[in-house]
Order: C-alpha cells, then structure tokens, then sequence
C-alpha cells in the first residue's frame, strides 16, 4: 500500500513538474515573439494583432499600434479586421457544403447554375477550376482602370458578373493557374443561385455560428461595427486614410471581416469533421497547380526555413488598408494569424520570424523598409536625391535596411499611382540595376514607361521580363496591350 502512493506521489509531482516546464516554456516563447513583433511596429509601420498557437493551445495574443489613429485607438485581439483573400477560404467550405449536399456538382460547368452567365465560355469552365484559379476567366481587380472607375459603386451581383467576371478565357481551362478574384465572385453567386439564401446568410447559418465565430461576418460600411479597426495606406509622405472601396465588389473573394482570436476557432475547426465528411474536407487541402488547393496554398516548407519539411496550408489577403496572413502548420497544430492595418511590413517575414521562435531557432534580423524613407526624400528633394541616398546607405547601413527588390518596386508604384512618372521611371530603372535578373523588375519599370507614354521603351522591357520569365502573365498582357495600340 505504502509503495502504490509512494508511486502515485511520485506521478503526480513529475506531473506538475511537466506544467510548470511546459508553463515557463510558453511563457518565454511568448516573450521572444513580443519582442520580434515589437521591433516590426517600430520600425516597420506594423500595426494590428498578432495571435499563435503551439500545438492547439494559444500561446500568444496581442495587438500593437493603432485601431485608429484619429482618436488613437490601441489594437488589440477583439479588434475587427478586413481579410481580403482570407475570405475565399470560407468560400470553398461553402462550396464544399453544397457538394456535400448534392446541390453543386465539382465537375459540373459555370453555365448549369447561372443560365445569365454567357454560354460559349461558361459551358467549358467547371466549379473545381474556379476553386483553384485555372478557369481562364480574367480577374477584375487587374484591370488598371477599376479601382479609380469602379470601386466605389454598388453593384447587384448579378450585373457586377454580367460586366466585369464575363471577359473572354487568357487561355483553355485547366491548362494554367492564374489568381483570379472574378473566379470566386461567381463562386458566390453560384451559391447564392442554388441555396436560394444569400451569400452571407450562408456563411452565417453555415459556419459563423456553428463555430461560434460571434466577431465575424461580412462587412458593410453603413454599418455600426463595435470594435471595427479603420485602414490606412502608406503614401509617399507619412500614412493616410485608405480609400473608400464598396464591399459589394469584393463580394465572396474578399469581403468578410474576423479577428484574429475568431481565425483560432476556425483553424480548430478544421482539424474535425463538424463542417465537412472528411473526405470533401481533403480536396481543400490537396495541392493542384502552382500549390493551390481550394481557397489555400498548401506547400512543404523549404528544409533551410523554420519547420522545414512540414506542410503549411496558409492564405494571405490585401484590401483596402489591410493586409492579413494566416498560416497553419497542420503536422504540429500550430498556427500563426496576423493582421495589419497599416500595409508596409512584410507579413512573410514576421511569420517567418515566429516560425523560427517556435522552433527554438534564431529569428532573421528585423530591417527597416526604404520605402517610408525614400519616400519622403522623393517629395522634399527629387528622385535623384533618393537613388544616391539608397546607394549610400547600401554602403553604410547594409544591415540595418531591407534592399531586396519589392521595396523599389513598392517606392515606383506608389510614385505612378501619383502621377509621378519620372521619378518612378528613375526608381525603377535602379531597381533594374541592382537586379538584373528579375523579371518583375522589367516588368515594372515596362509600366512606367508605358504610363509615361514612352512605347518602344516599354515594349523592350516588357520583352525583357519575359525573356527572364515567359509566364509572366502582367508583361504579356502589357505587350499585348501596346502592339494592339
């Protein structure tokens, strides 16, 4: 008798010797992540929440910088965001509950649920090939002309499908991958069509509360949203309001809103079968072209990253004054969501930083953008002035900036989105300089020739991004566009 509770002392202390070390552990894990997260706020314009989750216990919550900056409204994790993309994932579920039920069809064709759609390309187009972007059909969103003509008008679905997600194939069905936002509209109407429920009723009877997901939904900005966090942009001089964008366009592929502690009870949800027979559940997650399943990139982590080996199912959404990621390591259950309100950090970068924390590796210094600071030099003394200061701080403070090639990219375009179309010619032609093997680089400075009228120069350059890149979908678009003219 007196050995059995000797033993049974003895379990109990190394038990809770394995809580308190388990404890300590996630506490100083916790710790680290505040740390590399705080360093991205101060230097980086980060500002939003932040949640991770080791082994499907929360580990760590917080927000940082402002929900609203007017009336300097801290973050924090109940705080409202707008996902962007992150939407399409609830979108397939819903796709996905209908297939269950026999109502939709995975090989069924676009034109059997919407007789208004038009027949000739409908008729070929199935609803797996726009779950994961090989229909053809062009996106709207890469019309440079709809943010300035169209993203404030309210539009019926009906009609915004009749106009802007009906434009002739880019090439045969199923053949490529190509990101497409008009896919997943008409993924919405589909739904809409055959449930006779509208969209966000669907998602609210269907996911929403059986989740108990109370701080999610789709957004309309007529409405009062306690808690709703306001987006800003990045201009060439400091941050703005973003600008005003009607919530009935982005519809199904990138209108809803959530918190990060709401993305949790999501991310749970999907480990169990209470949405979906497992067998549908699996065709989200199964890989197609270019890594896509349905509504989520699914890849094997590069073995020299953190986590190397594992399987991530992630997707990332920009709209408006925000941008999102959510990436989910399904073979340790750990989880990593950020929101920002304030797009310039690279969210990539932060998770990639968690990621190492998780596993016990040495995060990658945090370097300050060049975008903010070369920005301001632009306006007060030319691009000139900004070409040489980005030179001298290569030399000087190569550790302390970012210098990969995104960040001349994002200095050029928000230049042309000025009107700035020298100084973005000067910028980008730099960023040709410093990399002269990057297809995106010809591909960008192609644009600001083009915008500046300068055709023979844009058209070179456009065939220069594709000598790098032959599937670089923007430069044949952009050539195509000026030999037509």
């Amino acid at each position: 008798m007196r050995s059995r509770i000797v033993r049974v002392l003895l379990l109990s202390l190394v038990g809770q010797i394995s809580c308190v070390y388990a404890a300590d552990t996630a506490d100083k894990t916790s710790k680290q992540i505040d740390t590399l997260v705080s360093q991205y706020a101060e230097c980086c314009l980060f500002s939003g929440t932040v949640l991770v989750s080791q082994h499907d216990r929360v580990i760590f919550k917080k927000g940082y910088g402002l929900a609203n900056r007017e009336w300097k409204i801290p973050n924090a994790p109940n705080v409202k965001f707008r996902l962007g993309s992150i939407t399409k994932q609830f979108t397939s579920m819903l796709v996905m509950q209908q297939v269950a039920k026999g109502s939709i069809k995975l090989d069924g064709h676009l034109a059997d649920y919407l007789p208004y759609y038009r027949q000739d390309t409908g008729s070929k187009i199935t609803i797996s090939q726009l779950l994961k972007h090989t229909s053809g059909i062009p996106s709207y969103t890469d019309d440079p002309k709809f943010f300035s003509d169209v993203s404030r008008n309210d539009y019926a679905v009906e009609d915004f499908v009749k106009r802007f997600c009906s434009g002739d194939l880019q090439f045969e069905p199923g053949t490529k991958f190509r990101y497409d936002n008009s896919g997943y509209f008409i993924l919405g109407a589909i739904l809409e069509h055959v449930s006779g429920k509208s969209y966000e009723a669907l998602l609210k009877e269907d996911i929403l509360v059986p989740l108990g997901m109370k701080d999610s939904g789709y957004d309309h900005y007529a409405d009062v949203l306690p808690l709703r966090a306001a987006g800003y942009q990045q201009e060439l001089a400091g941050v703005v309001n973003a600008p005003y964008l009607d919530m009935s366009l982005p519809y199904a592929a990138g209108s809803l809103y959530s918190t990060v502690e709401d993305l949790y009870k999501w991310d749970q949800a999907l480990y169990a079968d209470k949405l979906l027979p497992g067998d549908l559940k699996q065709k989200l997650f199964t890989p197609n072209l270019e890594n896509y399943g349905y509504g989520w990139f699914i890849r094997p982590i590069p073995t020299g990253e953190p986590g190397g080996g594992q399987i991530m199912i992630s997707h990332g959404g920009g709209i408006n004054g925000f941008n999102t990621l959510e990436q989910r390591l399904v073979g340790d259950h750990d989880l990593i969501v950020i929101f920002n309100n304030t797009p310039g950090a690279s969210l990539d970068e932060m998770a990639k930083g968690i990621r190492a924390i998780l596993y016990k590796q040495r995060p990658a210094p945090v370097k300050r953008s060049l975008v903010h600071d070369l920005g301001l030099i632009v306006v007060d003394r030319g691009s000139s002035a900004a070409v040489a200061q980005y030179r001298e701080l290569k030399r000087t403070n190569l550790s302390g900036y970012n210098f990969d090639e995104g960040a001349l990219n994002q200095l050029g375009s928000l230049l042309l989105q000025k009107g700035r179309n020298s100084d973005a010619i000067a910028i980008l032609t730099l960023n040709v300089e410093e990399y002269p093997k990057s297809a995106r680089s010809y591909e960008g400075l192609a644009e600001a020739y083009a915008r500046d009228g300068q055709k023979p120069q844009a058209i070179d350059n456009y065939h220069k991004a594709l000598e790098l890149d032959p599937k670089n979908q923007k430069a044949t678009d952009g050539l195509k566009e000026l030999e037509q003219k």
